[in-house]
């Protein structure tokens, strides 16, 4: 054989193992490793498709929904859609503290699954907060200028 040809097969072999392991990387386990996201209505309307998948559920937290019992560190809440009253409103539990800027009226992103008895279990909370500072005003407290906020977001 001689050496060029040789040198070809060696490149070609090379390729396609490396192409192989890429594939294998790429593709292999892709399904387990996919997390959907959904909002509270859409995720409603799957049905038992929904049940014990991992999915990331993101909405706004309904106020006078939220009960965190600091004993047991234990937070229950609701998440709806928007902030406009939607019908669809599903019940979040979680076992950890929530981050400090959590509250009532504040769009929530949580990473869990959906059980049968209609309580998305959490172990991930994450809170969406806009990107706009705003000061207070010469004179005025910071409380004031985080209401200021709220009203304009919405």
């Amino acid at each position: 054989m001689k050496p060029e040809t040789r040198n070809r097969l060696i490149a070609l072999g090379a390729i396609l193992v490396a192409g192989s392991a890429l594939a294998w990387i790429a593709f292999g386990n892709i399904g387990e490793n996919l997390v959907y996201y959904w909002k509270p209505s859409e995720m409603v309307a799957q049905g038992q498709k929904a049940y014990g998948a991992t999915v990331r559920l993101g909405g706004v937290v309904v106020p006078g929904s939220v009960l965190f019992n600091t004993e047991h560190t234990a937070l229950t809440f609701q998440v709806a859609d928007s902030h406009k009253g939607d019908a669809v409103k599903v019940t979040v539990k979680s076992e950890q503290t929530p981050p400090q800027m959590f509250r009532e009226g504040i769009g929530v992103v949580v990473e869990g699954a959906f059980s049968a008895d209609q309580v998305f279990r959490t172990n991930r909370l994450m809170v969406n907060h806009s990107n706009e500072y705003r000061a207070p005003t010469d004179g005025g407290m910071p409380d004031e200028a985080w209401k200021n906020s709220l009203t304009k977001a919405e």
